[in-house]
């Protein structure tokens, strides 16, 4: 009997059939592992597409669809185009570790009846979403158009308006995109987290001191309501308001105190519910006007005095670490007043021209409290020197321009420094603080006091605090809104109606609150940098040709390498199999 031969040809056949099942038993192993084993690569040098720890533990609490329409959809300039590609891509990544966030891309501008589009910016402007207008280019010329940077996330009941676009002075378009690309994660987790929480945090607005409440800041208390579970606390009549007694342990009763802009002086017993409320871990915002000044006095007449506003709190924080000097400071970069300059026929004649005293802030600091914030208006605001005090680590938030000045007080206020050309001398700096952020374990400023009458029977004396913050600043205007002339209703705060632009105090009190309450977690991933790779425009102008011809060329000669070599290759190998047979 003939013994079968086996062509080579089939042996071939039969070696791929087995790789190319081994193939299939391996993807559909790896797949099944996949589904109980998630994982991700990030391949990026700045881990763009890697998720924070928190904001993985933020997502999981989501136990219902949480739907998000971001209205970043048409005809955009390369920027926007690039800001639109990032946040698809920033919800694909949350997608990835949250099957409930759901997400749609809706063009606010789709309707070609103008009535009906004018309506819907409308909608979309009354739920908190702020439009920006663009010139773009098309071929009948420049044309106007409106966008709207933002989203809204609806989550249960509840929804909320996210700007994608940081609102930056004096950056190029480039960078303000960047920075914008930079807080995609922050603006979408913190948003969530404000949606999925069912118990806010609690915190305390201090009154009793002559601190403003009404028109100046409604906007603010407005806004703090809808991130906190907001109290307004009096010190001076009720015993005990801020500490409590939980489980055996001596608790703070609010994540946070805010102090903002007293005007009467505090009292030996206010001053100790507020530093035992420190030691046993409380956070304080202070927002502090050393000086007494005001415009209300110079719209009367053309001068005013600055003096000395002694509210008692000066030796409270220089034990913690800081000292309010009794000054003015005065700087360059200021924001401007409209001032009568001149009548022309029975009309008023008004400029905008530089008050001094109103400080135009730019933050500088990599700290997540104000990194990427727009510049911050400060009004009569003074400077702050930091001391050195065991255990208490100092980050300087804000500070002016070099270009800055400073006035002793008492002294003379007067509109006159508008007609007058700045002093070179007067206004050569150095940068003044304005904010600084406080941490670490407090000595008490009690601690060697005698303060047996003063004393909580409830609570037992604390020299020294647990871990804990508080943010001191030089101004208590920071949080005021104008009102708006002449209907003297509130304007949301930051926004100054003679410039018509938008300052950053809002998220600097927001920010320095998720700070003080939240802790470093969240408010990190305002820390997150990705580097901006823009191309040389002068390389790409003088070498434009050489790099398209590589483009277009170098590929092509790569296939056509390859497949000479791979045919070389194939002819000696199956050449030496048929000669050897």
């Amino acid at each position: 009997m003939k013994k079968k031969v086996q062509l080579p040809g089939k042996k071939i056949e039969r070696r791929y059939r087995r790789r190319f099942l081994w193939v299939i038993i391996l993807i559909i192993a790896a797949n099944w592992l996949g589904s109980f084993y998630f994982t991700r690569i990030d391949l990026t040098t700045d881990k763009r597409f890697t998720l924070a720890d928190v904001s993985k533990q933020i997502l999981k609490k989501l136990d219902d669809p949480l739907t998000i329409t971001v209205y970043l959809k048409g005809k955009f300039p390369p920027g926007f185009q690039r800001l639109a590609v990032e946040t698809r891509e920033m919800l694909e990544e949350l997608q990835a570790y949250q099957r409930q966030v759901r997400f749609r891309f809706v063009n606010p501008s789709k309707s070609s009846d103008p009535k009906k589009r004018v309506a819907f910016y409308r909608q979309l402007m009354d739920k908190g979403l702020i439009p920006t207008n663009l010139q773009v280019k098309t071929k009948n010329g420049m044309e106007q158009q409106t966008i709207f940077p933002g989203a809204l996330l609806q989550y249960h009941d509840r929804e909320i308006a996210v700007s994608l676009l940081s609102n930056e002075r004096n950056i190029p378009p480039d960078q303000v995109l960047n920075h914008s690309i930079e807080n995609l994660e922050f603006v979408f987790v913190n948003a969530i987290h404000q949606l999925e929480q069912i118990k806010k945090p609690a915190v305390a607005y201090l009154i009793g001191q002559g601190e403003p409440r009404g028109k100046r800041v409604t906007d603010i208390m407005n806004t703090l309501h809808e991130n906190y579970d907001l109290k307004f606390v009096r010190i001076d009549t009720i015993p005990n308001a801020l500490l409590q007694k939980r489980k055996g342990s001596i608790l703070p009763r609010y994540r946070a105190l805010i102090i903002a802009k007293p005007q009467k002086p505090f009292s030996e017993k206010e001053k100790l519910m507020i530093d035992q409320y420190i030691m046993y871990g409380g956070k304080v915002l202070w927002l502090i006007d050393p000086v007494l000044a005001s415009m209300d006095s110079i719209k009367m007449a053309e001068t005013t005095v600055s003096i000395d506003l002694n509210l008692g709190l000066q030796e409270m924080l220089f034990t913690y670490g800081v000292r309010l000097n009794k000054d003015l400071l005065l700087d360059l970069n200021a924001v401007p007043i409209p001032v009568r300059t001149g009548e022309i026929g029975g009309q008023a004649q008004v400029q905008l021209l530089p008050w001094y005293y109103y400080l135009l802030v730019t933050p500088r600091s990599k700290n997540p409290v104000v990194r990427n914030l727009n510049s911050i208006e400060m009004d009569f605001a003074s400077s702050i020197d930091t001391l050195s005090v065991k255990g208490i680590k100092k980050t300087v938030l804000l500070k002016t321009s070099p270009y800055c000045g400073v006035e002793k007080v008492p002294g003379i206020i007067s509109l006159a420094i508008l007609r007058a050309k700045p002093s070179p001398q007067f206004f050569r700096g150095p940068a003044r603080f304005v904010a600084v952020l406080l941490s670490g374990k407090f000595p008490s400023d009690f601690q060697n006091r005698l303060v047996s009458g003063l004393k909580s029977k409830l609570f037992p004396f604390k020299k020294q605090s647990v871990p804990t913050q508080m943010i001191v600043v030089s101004d208590g205007d920071v949080l005021l809104s104008q009102l708006k002339i002449p209907d003297g209703y509130s304007l949301p705060l930051g926004y100054n109606q003679f410039t018509r632009q938008t300052y950053g105090n809002k998220d600097f009190i927001l920010n320095a609150l998720n700070e003080l309450t939240d802790g470093p977690g969240l408010i990190a991933l305002r820390t997150r940098e990705f580097k901006l790779r823009l191309l040389d425009k002068t390389k790409v102008n003088n070498q434009a040709l050489q790099w398209q011809l590589i483009n277009v060329a170098g590929p092509l000669l790569m296939i056509l390498l390859f497949a000479f070599a791979f045919t070389v290759w194939r002819k000696r190998k199956y050449g030496r199999k048929k000669a050897g047979q």
